[in-house]
């Protein structure tokens, strides 16, 4: 009989702990975005978008829902359905990281480019739809294309839109993150040879992936995709956004070891 009630009290802690854990609130981050924050497919690897390391900062209370997709522009997440898929699952508490420029600005790339006005009339959207849920909007500026001046700086290589972006945020009072600045100082300090290992720099016959080689100044490998999310969540610290009230705390077995 005692075994009994033991096993019977055993199985109500098992359950209330259940309940209390089903009961923390949940949050979720959104991404939106292009293929520089993306998931990848294997064929792409070792491609990778910063938001595939930035959702493993986090605690069990959070899921990172990574929407982010290659060769979109706020235009065609809209047209794609990306955007109201993201609209119709948002719940208020949620957040909404919001990245676009690379696409948008591709004049020859018809499909996907975005007119300057039109770019800044999809991202207030973007932000007043994320507000009307009672959701938190972060809006970023795209990370910058690694392009070497002949005098060793890097470019300012979203020209307008940029901008744009920052008068978006400034407009609807959202929280910004520079990230096309914070990336040139970071990548600038590196150098052209160091910050080459970031990028899909590849040399023929290395990859199966790429067997012909691909120099690629654009899209980050995982080297690079890991620094650029901890960019991203040096600069939440700097402004102690609620975020980082949700960050994952290191396991206590694994500190115990030394490297």
């Amino acid at each position: 009989m005692k075994n009994i009630v033991m096993i019977y009290g055993i199985l109500c802690l098992f359950a209330v702990s259940k309940v209390a854990k089903s009961a923390e609130v949940m949050t979720k981050i959104f991404m939106a975005g292009d293929s520089t924050m993306s998931i990848k497919h294997v064929k792409d690897y070792p491609e990778m978008g910063w938001g595939v390391p930035f959702s493993y900062f986090f605690d069990e209370t959070v899921t990172v829902e990574n929407r982010a997709e290659n060769g979109r522009s706020t235009k065609t997440f809209i047209s794609d359905g990306l955007w109201q898929g993201i609209i119709e699952e948002l719940s208020p508490g949620d957040h909404v990281i919001i990245q676009f420029g690379h696409n948008d600005q591709s004049k020859h790339k018809v499909d996907r480019y975005t007119a300057p006005v039109e770019f800044k009339k999809n991202l207030t959207l973007f932000i007043n739809q994320t507000k009307n849920k009672n959701a938190t909007p972060i809006l970023m500026t795209p990370i910058t294309r690694r392009y070497f001046s002949e005098d060793g700086k890097i470019k300012d290589t979203h020209p307008i839109y940029a901008d744009l972006v920052k008068e978006v945020a400034n407009e609807t009072k959202v929280t910004f993150i520079d990230m096309e600045k914070v990336t040139q100082a970071y990548f600038q300090a590196l150098g052209d040879e160091q910050s080459a290992l970031r990028f899909m720099h590849i040399k023929a016959n290395l990859h199966p992936n790429y067997p012909n080689g691909i120099k690629d100044n654009t899209h980050l490998n995982a080297l690079g995709a890991r620094e650029v999310a901890q960019l991203v969540l040096a600069e939440l610290r700097k402004i102690n956004h609620s975020l980082i009230k949700v960050l994952r705390t290191p396991d206590a077995k694994h500190l115990k070891y030394s490297y």
